[in-house]
């Protein structure tokens, strides 16, 4: 699934249908299972840019315009 620029990581999960809510996608994000271009990321509120991967629960999303 690809997902625009600009929005935070837990609303990209939310839009992807990853978490049902908000406090979903922070306890999800807080417990270091979510990986940004490989990385563990652990700030709900970091904006993704055009590029950015996303991996959680074997799911991978891509961030393009």
């Amino acid at each position: 699934m690809e997902i625009s620029p600009g929005i935070t990581l837990g609303q990209a999960l939310k839009v992807a249908a990853l978490v049902g809510t908000g406090g979903e996608a922070k306890v999800v994000i807080q417990s270091g299972e979510v990986l940004v271009n490989g990385e563990v990321e652990t700030r709900r509120g970091r904006r993704l840019r055009e590029g950015d991967v996303i991996e959680v629960g074997g799911e991978r999303l891509e961030v393009r315009p």
